[in-house]
């Protein structure tokens, strides 16, 4: 893996390149109409006093109109008008560079938007003009020959003769910007370009004429011929692998990083490209070997290609760690109670319910894709004797089963390059999976498949690197991340409701908890192969943020109280709970109001028991927000409803009993006393999960707003804009000395200070000797680890885990913590109490705070 040395921040010569410096830690802007450069630049002084020292940006270039979120690109040569052009992104970058803060631009080299209209796609209008011969044919991924050697355009809200005879295709004329008023093709608010010479056709031959082939909606996941992002047909695939297209897709974003506005790049969806390492390469030389993190997810154990020029992911192998390592699994069998009693039987666990997932996936929104697939293995067979008698229906069968066998997003084979080792055993195993579902008969063919996928000599001797065997090859890779995604991210994990916070974004679900050794062997692996790498607590692909997923976490502590809880507000909301509502939208209901909860607002407890005599200041999420996510969750889980097929009735009938019982006196009683008796699980588990991430090796990712307790659920709920004023006002009330009154307070303070020491101190976290070394408790309740440089011990954090535990065993008694030896001891830099080295009690330490963070007590 490709490493990068650590520069430090000095002013540059007039006229020059600002230097670039590895990230310490960054902060997470998702920009948009609603948040633009000025208003960014407008935060930059409280983030700089927040500690960061380098500003995440989402993507910056221009996006389809309405976009709220920059992925869907449309022009790779101009910056978000609606964000505030080049002169706002310089003037953010200015804002920036003054205080001392660096820029982290997200990119998106996989797929462009299919905008409407689609003339704001300049490249996608020229192919759906001119076709073939058009000079950016060459961009998308397209199959001329399939679909009679037009583009799919899956649209139409009818079937295509329907439309015709509604008269709901019309010629009409536009100006169409930067060039003159033209002839178009227009469907409500869609409008294509008319080929030369069919202007003056009758309208049935005219649309038959065209380089594209108009067709109702639902056809895209049968027919389409063009790769897509995942099942999105409104996103089109950009083929980056041909360097011209690199080039001309990546001028502007390389010129941010070469004339110093941008210091790193985090690039999105990699699995998507043709040859990941090969791009990576690329923009490695391009940019002089900037800070560039990849968003890979790892399934398990799996690494980052070690030749691949990154320093590693984003964070999400970091994200659901940390989760579980404040999980207890003596809750399990109780929550996955609940679960059953609710949702009835899932046969297999877990693992039944990806594959059974995965292989509705591979029959339905991605049909076409697996189609595609096939059509290419069986021509390969059909053109070599050796393989002719290999059926298109025997290698469909092959090819389907083996994708829902993956384990992992996909195998990184090159055509002409000997696959390594772990590539060759994922595949194999994937393929030992797939035998087992397989007719005997197809074994011969299912091998056949497995040496096409791996690019090895098979058939006839001498037939290996043709040009369709080499596109199998990259494009069963390509299809595989796809069927993952959709299949376990987008779909199982929406169904498997034990622990909801556990089916995340790269999670591990069936992991369920983490132990110490496990995290503490992690993060030693993670300093030596990564440190560079960004952690994650929350990201905006996240299904639900970090708080939430702490306040859910807590129900593994109590979980036969969770049960009882469950009950009670089953009995509560009966009479209004219709006879529609399944168990999986009400598992999904609770744990979500559980997780979304707000405490206290004005006050944390004042003793270490959590009491407090206003239950009644906890509060429930927004119904709104709540619906919205249900909504959401439960079309993206396909079992009664779904955004191709909502049912509106299902719909209906559990949106009635998420708002009955957010006004339900009953239910709010019953949420409210199960917030106040568990408030200190929630409080140890919060500051816990944020003060280990923060603390733990690689680069330090905060996501706007989540240096406060904010509980938030997918997109677009994690994209709400943030009060920067609140929290600017509460930091500098902290930073004047005032207490920490909420919850929201502490959590601020404490990334704040974490964020402050990795910045003053950035040789123990960054540096060339930044080390981890774990740190000796009597119990497995008190996680402590020191961050080291060249092998002294900087900084120790000490993490409450299983709070409810600790409470059941009246305290932490006499457990202890092994503080590193230390000139003067250690000062807690949350409280600024002072503790000795060697031996300390675990009480004294944390009697304030269920976490500390300590340096020495000679240091500033």
């Amino acid at each position: 893996m490709t490493q990068h040395t650590d520069a430090a921040v000095r002013s540059p010569e007039p006229g020059a390149p600002s230097p670039r410096a590895t990230p310490v830690s960054t902060y997470r802007l998702q920009l948009g109409p609603d948040l633009t450069f000025d208003d960014a630049a407008r935060q930059v002084p409280y983030l700089a006093r927040l500690g960061v020292t380098h500003l995440y940006l989402s993507p910056v270039l221009q996006a389809a109109p309405g976009s709220t979120h920059g992925y869907d690109v449309v022009d790779h040569d101009r910056i978000s008008a609606e964000m505030g052009g080049r002169a706002g992104l310089d003037r953010l970058a200015s804002a920036a560079r003054a205080a001392g803060l660096g820029i982290v631009l997200d990119v998106v080299p996989n797929h462009m938007a299919v905008p409407t209209p689609a003339w704001h796609n300049r490249a996608l209008w020229s192919v759906l003009e001119h076709g073939p011969e058009s000079p950016y044919a060459s961009w998308f991924d397209v199959d001329w020959s399939a679909g009679e050697g037009a583009v799919l355009m899956p649209v139409l809200g009818v079937r295509l003769g329907d439309a015709l005879a509604a008269g709901d295709l019309v010629l009409d004329e536009i100006d169409v910007p930067g060039g003159t008023r033209t002839t178009v093709l227009r469907y409500f608010d869609h409008v294509f370009p008319v080929r030369e010479g069919t202007q003056d056709l009758p309208l049935t031959e005219l649309v038959e004429r065209q380089h594209y082939r108009l067709a109702f909606w639902r056809v895209g996941d049968e027919e389409l011929n063009y790769r897509r992002f995942f099942d999105v047909g409104s996103l089109v695939a950009v083929r980056v692998e041909d360097e011209a297209v690199f080039d001309a897709t990546h001028a502007l974003l390389l010129d941010l990083v070469t004339s110093g506005v941008v210091d790193g790049l985090r690039i999105d969806h990699p699995d998507g490209l043709a040859d990941p390492g090969q791009y990576l390469d690329r923009l490695a030389e391009r940019t002089d070997g900037a800070w560039v993190v990849v968003e890979k997810i790892l399934a398990g154990d799996e690494q980052v290609p070690p030749d691949w020029a990154t320093v590693g992911t984003t964070g999400y192998d970091v994200a659901w760690r940390l989760q579980q390592l404040f999980v207890d699994p003596g809750g399990r069998a109780g929550l996955d109670a609940v679960m059953t009693r609710l949702t009835g039987d899932l046969a297999g666990g877990l693992e039944g319910v990806v594959e059974q997932a995965k292989h509705e996936v591979v029959a339905g929104p991605l049909y076409a894709e697996v189609h595609r697939l096939t059509d290419l293995a069986a021509a390969i067979c059909h053109d070599d004797p050796r393989l002719r008698d290999h059926t298109w229906r025997g290698l469909h069968q092959c090819l389907r089963e083996l994708l829902v066998a993956f384990d992992r997003y996909r195998a990184y084979v090159e055509p002409g390059v000997t696959p390594r080792h772990e590539a060759v055993r994922a595949v194999e195993e994937a393929a030992a999976r797939a035998r087992t579902r397989l007719d005997p008969q197809r074994g011969e063919t299912l091998e056949v498949v497995v040496d096409l996928v791996l690019g090895r000599e098979v058939g006839s001797a001498g037939r290996r690197r043709e040009a369709r065997r080499d596109e199998l090859v990259v494009r069963f890779q390509q299809v595989c991340g796809a069927v993952t995604a959709k299949g376990v991210e987008d779909t199982a994990f929406y169904r498997w409701t034990e622990l909801s916070s556990l089916c995340e974004v790269g999670g591990e679900p069936d992991r369920f908890s983490l132990g110490v050794h496990d995290w503490h062997a992690f993060a030693q692996r993670f300093s030596a192969l990564t440190p560079l790498a960004l952690t994650a607590g929350s990201t905006h692909d996240t299904k639900r943020g970090e708080d939430t997923r702490a306040a859910l976490g807590v129900l593994a502590e109590d979980a036969t109280g969770w049960a009882r809880l469950v009950d009670e507000v089953r009995s509560a909301s009966a009479p209004y709970r219709g006879v529609l509502v399944d168990g999986l939208a009400e598992n999904l209901l609770w744990q979500t109001v559980a997780g979304t909860w707000l405490p206290d607002a004005t006050a944390v407890p004042d003793d270490a028991t959590g009491s407090s005599d206003r239950p009644d200041d906890h509060r429930a999420i927004g119904a709104d927000r709540l619906v919205d996510y249900l909504r959401k969750a439960l079309r993206e889980a396909k079992v009664r409803t779904s955004w191709t097929s909502p049912d509106e009735a299902y719909e209906r009938a559990v949106e009635d009993l998420a708002r009955r019982a957010l006004e339900d006196p009953a239910v709010l009683a019953a949420f409210a006393r199960w917030s106040h008796d568990h408030h200190e699980e929630l409080r140890a588990a919060s500051l816990g999960i944020k003060l280990v991430q923060l603390t733990a090796p690689g680069v330090a990712d905060v996501y706007q707003g989540s240096e406060g307790y904010s509980p938030t659920l997918v997109d677009p709920d994690n994209r709400r804009p943030v009060d920067v004023r609140d929290l600017d006002a509460r930091l500098a009330r902290l930073d004047e000395g005032g207490g920490a009154r909420t919850l929201a307070d502490e959590k601020l303070l404490v990334t704040s200070r974490a964020l402050r020491l990795r910045r003053d101190a950035r040789e123990a976290f960054v540096g060339a000797g930044a080390g981890y070394a774990p740190v000796a408790t009597s119990t497995p309740c008190a996680l402590a680890f020191a961050r080291t440089q060249d092998g002294a011990p900087r900084a120790v954090t000490v993490a409450t885990r299983l709070q409810g535990t600790v409470r059941r065993l009246g305290g932490w008694r006499d457990h202890v913590v092994a503080l590193p030896v230390a000139t003067g001891g250690w000062r807690d830099v949350l409280t600024g109490r002072v503790h000795p080295a060697g031996t300390v009690p675990v009480a004294d330490l944390l009697a304030d705070l269920p976490v500390a963070l300590l340096v020495e007590a000679g240091a500033p």
